[in-house]
């Protein structure tokens, strides 16, 4: 059995069934994306709560395994050859687990592969930065700004990516057709974050993407997506 304990991390969350993957994360989009892609893969794994309010991700065990002191992160007891992997950053999470569990979330034909890839940075890069920050100048401390030009950039930012992705959908089930794959792992918790807890569905116009809508709620209705999205549990 791989010891874990070299990690700093497994001093603060004493790993319970050490030959499990480990995840340490938060029901956030970038945190429910790993807990969505582990049940939708069926991998064993156990769950660690990093609470935001006591900056857990900021403790020296934490950022003693993860530098970038962000969720999610994972630690594979079992990684390549046999040794201990420990893994942050949700699209390189997302990617090495589909390769690890030789899952269909990420395609074996190299062209289909990479497109998925292509549509998971999108999120990385375009959903994920910019949804966030309409979060924070809708939600949180910025709606209180008199100048509403950085929230109005986002939120113009936000729509063309909202239209990109009701382009893409339009006559496909999926972000890569008839396939679900780790690309709809990645945005659609985000899309649905910015209508719900963000409560910024009329300030984005969700209503003018249908597309959009019909995917996020099929996406939802997915019994993976039901269980992930409540891990780790905050009780």
């Amino acid at each position: 059995m791989p010891l874990l304990d070299t990690f700093p991390i497994t001093r603060k969350w004493p790993a319970q069934h050490p030959e499990r993957l480990q995840l340490y994360s938060l029901p956030t989009p970038n945190g429910v994306k790993v807990s969505i892609a582990l049940e939708e893969m069926q991998l064993p794994y156990e769950a660690h709560l990093v609470s935001f309010q006591t900056n857990d991700q900021l403790t020296p065990e934490f950022v003693g395994t993860f530098p970038n002191n962000k969720i999610p992160a994972i630690i594979d007891p079992q990684g390549p050859g046999g040794k201990p992997l420990a893994l942050f950053e949700s699209a390189a999470i997302l990617i090495y687990l589909a390769e690890k569990s030789g899952s269909p979330l990420l395609p074996a034909d190299p062209a289909a592969r990479y497109e998925t890839l292509q549509w998971l940075m999108f999120q990385m890069g375009g959903v994920g930065p910019m949804f966030g920050q309409v979060g924070f100048f809708h939600k949180f401390a910025g709606k209180d700004f008199e100048d509403k030009r950085p929230r109005d950039r986002y939120v113009a930012e936000s729509k063309r990516l909202l239209g990109v992705l009701e382009q893409r959908l339009t006559g496909r089930r999926w972000v890569m057709g008839e396939d679900y794959t780790i690309a709809d792992i990645a945005i659609f918790p985000w899309v649905r974050n910015l209508v719900g807890f963000y409560g910024a569905g009329e300030l984005v116009e969700f209503d003018r993407f249908p597309q959009v809508q019909r995917a996020l709620a099929a996406f939802v209705e997915r019994p993976a997506v039901q269980r992930g999205l409540a891990v780790p549990s905050k009780s």
